[in-house]
């Protein structure tokens, strides 16, 4: 135990140490919360130039139809030709001219209306314009026919189904989808930083390979000590330098935000909602919903969520950083190590796309459980699932403490692999293993 604790100290504080690692953990960051800052202000830069639109409105339909907006400022270019009026447009450097031609009836003239513009209008100004014409159509339409628009909107409301559980709470669709989404994100979390800090792992192993560091340190030490210090150890480096990333670029970033004057929820109030977008959303989604999407967020269980996030989060990395020791080991260089990847990131990208196409459709059913007890997948889908709750009518008790002991299983036993190929493969130089000479090493006794 002794030695164990004294191999996991000296590769966390020589990783710790290295200079590359300080200069990585210190610039990272900053890199970072830059290249946010960067888009953020370019993005509202962007947000906030105003495009000018003219109007040649010929009919009798559609005057005050066109006034300021959010996307766009129009100007009325009555009384002027259409040859004149698109000239005029095109010396000014407008966006672009609407033309409404001459008619009698509303569906014609709406039908005959054209945009000139010198390039492809944007989806947002296009589809404001089309929802004011579209808008005002509609109404002229129900004034002919002595409708009211408050009439009109009882007739076309939708029917939606109420949905309440058991115990009669009442509930709304949609609900499980989001779930899975956040449990999602964790997973995806879980993945990127497996994909990103495994190769850590072995570097470290081809490393002191190549150096020949450890033909000295493994005659004192047992292989599985050996590989199962290093695998703890630069680890903790990883998991150290991913932490400080995350705390100290969320710092950043709101402390760079806060001196632009940008508000974090800039981009998602209702000043970059379109009137008419504004209408039809609250014809379709009323305040008790909203309130009801609130408290069913309100209810996931966050402590468990996070507490079972850094408990996947280990374990998941500890295994995959095994395994990307095993390769370390077999292999002399980095570039010998691209036949071994493959394998190694499938079950990853597996639990991503079986996950989210399971969970979404049953988050219980047995392809969802299966892949959330499977240890390779398990850290990411089981994330998916637990949204959802523990116990109830969440992941059941037993399923979640079958996967963690999967877990820890499966990470001991690829460490004992991983050993086997090291004792053999961390005195094996010059020369390109395969899967059927690894094969042979884990067989020797």
């Amino acid at each position: 135990m002794d030695k164990l604790l004294l191999i996991i100290k000296r590769e966390y504080m020589a990783k710790v140490r290295n200079k590359s690692f300080i200069v990585l953990t210190v610039l990272s960051p900053i890199i970072i919360v830059a290249m946010i800052a960067l888009v953020v202000y370019l993005a509202k830069v962007n947000s906030e130039e105003k495009r000018i639109v003219a109007v040649l409105d010929e009919s009798p339909f559609f005057s005050h139809q066109f006034t300021e907006g959010t996307e766009a400022s129009y100007i009325d270019f009555s009384n002027i030709s259409l040859e004149k009026a698109i000239d005029s447009v095109h010396a000014a450097g407008y966006y672009g001219l609407i033309h409404i031609p001459e008619g009698d009836k509303i569906d014609i003239v709406a039908d005959k209306i054209q945009f000139y513009t010198k390039e492809s209008p944007s989806m947002d100004i296009l589809g404001s314009i089309e929802g004011k014409i579209e808008h005002k159509v509609r109404e002229f339409k129900l004034e002919a026919l002595h409708i009211s628009p408050e009439v009109m909107n009882e007739l076309e409301s939708n029917y939606e189904m109420r949905i309440v559980n058991f115990s009669g709470e009442k509930n709304v669709k949609g609900i499980s989808e989001l779930k899975a989404f956040i449990g999602g994100g964790f997973g995806y979390l879980i993945m990127m930083f497996i994909i990103i800090y495994g190769a850590f792992v072995m570097r470290s192993v081809i490393e002191e390979k190549t150096t020949r560091i450890i033909e000295v340190i493994i005659s004192s030490v047992r292989p599985f000590q050996l590989m199962l210090g290093k695998i703890l150890g630069t680890s903790l480096a990883g998991i150290t330098q991913f932490v400080i990333w995350i705390i100290s670029a969320g710092l950043l970033t709101y402390g760079v935000l806060s001196v632009m004057g940008i508000e974090v929820d800039a981009f998602h109030n209702q000043a970059n909602i379109s009137p008419e977008a504004m209408e039809t959303f609250n014809t379709t989604a009323s305040q008790d919903t909203i309130q009801l999407y609130v408290n069913e967020l309100v209810k996931i269980p966050w402590g468990t969520l996070i507490i079972c996030f850094l408990l996947y989060f280990s374990l998941g990395y500890l295994i995959y950083s095994s395994i990307y020791a095993a390769i370390g080991a077999a292999v002399d260089n980095e570039t010998d190590t691209q036949q071994f990847m493959f394998p190694v990131i499938t079950p990853l990208m597996l639990g991503i796309y079986v996950g989210f196409f399971s969970v979404f459709e049953n988050p219980h059913g047995p392809i969802a459980v299966a892949f959330s007890l499977f240890p390779l997948t398990s850290p990411i889908v089981m994330m998916m699932r637990l949204p959802s709750g523990v116990g109830g009518a969440g992941v059941p008790w037993w399923q979640l403490i079958t996967s963690i002991i999967f877990l820890i299983m499966t990470f001991l036993f690829i460490v004992w692999i991983a050993a086997k190929i090291y004792r053999v493969g961390i005195l094996m130089y010059g020369k390109k293993p395969s899967y059927k000479e690894i094969y042979k090493w884990l067989k020797y006794k």
